[in-house]
């Protein structure tokens, strides 16, 4: 029997690779594994020929002690631990190993993360920080590197796999659950504006004001740093308006615990003079006096899905995903109707 041959295009080599850069197999080598003794013009030109060559290493099937690396902007809070939690569960289910890598200061954020990736070359990556560069998305992709990124915090971008929580449902539970209890003064103490999730749970808190035909007041709206001393700082300069708010609703815990520290400190009773509702869950909520109410994320669970699908995305082809999973309102004892 008669074969045509196959003329399919070949498979870009590295041997290719390196002739186009007029360099060695071993520089090609080690700009593709992260190693140093390679010029940044070199790696840049290098760089550019895998992307336009279209060079993918191929993957090898997962053996254990093969990682999976989460990259998250610090270690040192309790949301952090449920999304180590998560991911750490099902990488242990599937014989895995996980490594952290923590990129510091989210203001001043550390930029060689990608070289340590490239070096340990997991297996898939779960991204918890904002602006994955479209440079950094390529070398993922000729490395064959999977990955799938935990709130995205500027506008997802349809091609950027993606997981998160219903932030505007949770903003609009928050509000409705302090409007259903009375109160009409409403201080928000946002988190960054930069932040997507941000803007999302303000705009449902808004919507849930507009659909009571209240009027959103713009002096009730704080924005400041997702943490206890800015939720202190803000919580200052609500409570010393002219009409000041009977009730706050903050962009995390953290600024809800430094609600807490500015009542104490004005002399205020949470509840009974000043109502509070946080937004994570995250353990020490259930442990304050009193304990917060708060919507709960279901964090462990979006780090376990983020997960799931960057290993899937190692052997199938998934289409482009944002998935968000449902948050909740937990009530407890810091909310009440308003003493005025």
């Amino acid at each position: 029997m008669h074969h045509e041959p196959d003329r399919s295009p070949a498979r870009p080599t590295l041997e290719r690779i390196a002739l186009d850069a007029s360099v060695s197999v071993s520089t090609v080598s080690k700009v593709l594994n992260g190693r140093e003794g390679v010029s940044t013009r070199t790696r840049q030109a290098v760089e550019t020929l895998l992307a336009e060559s279209g060079y993918a290493r191929r993957g090898s099937e997962s053996e254990p002690g093969s990682l999976v690396e989460l990259v998250i902007e610090s270690l040192d809070s309790d949301w952090a631990l449920a999304i180590i939690r998560g991911v750490e569960r099902v990488a242990r289910e599937a014989g895995l190993t996980v490594a952290l890598t923590a990129r510091g200061d989210p203001d001043a954020p550390r930029h060689d993360w990608i070289t340590g990736v490239l070096r340990r070359k997991p297996i898939a990556l779960v991204l918890v920080f904002s602006g994955l560069s479209a440079e950094h998305r390529q070398q993922l992709h000729t490395r064959n590197i999977s990955f799938v990124v935990v709130d995205p915090a500027g506008d997802p971008d349809p091609e950027l796999p993606s997981i998160g929580a219903t932030n505007w449902a949770g903003g609009h539970a928050a509000t409705r659950h302090l409007l259903a209890l009375g109160h009409r003064r409403i201080g928000v103490i946002s988190g960054p504006t930069g932040l997507m999730f941000s803007r999302a749970r303000v705009a449902g808190h808004r919507s849930a004001l507009e659909e009571a035909r209240i009027p959103v007041d713009p002096e009730l709206i704080r924005v400041g740093k997702l943490s206890r001393r800015a939720g202190e700082r803000e919580a200052r300069q609500l409570l010393a308006l002219e009409n000041p708010p009977t009730a706050i609703f903050t962009g995390n815990d953290q600024q809800a615990f430094g609600v807490y520290d500015a009542a104490a400190a004005l002399g205020l009773v949470i509840p009974d003079d000043l109502s509070v509702v946080g937004f994570d869950d995250i353990p020490p909520a259930q442990w304050l006096t009193p304990p917060l109410t708060t919507v709960r994320q279901p964090l462990v669970d979006i780090a376990e899905e983020a997960t799931r699908l960057a290993l899937r995305m190692r052997v199938e082809h998934v289409p482009n995903v944002r998935l968000e999973l449902a948050t909740t309102l937990v009530e407890r004892g810091s909310t009440a109707r308003p003493s005025r």
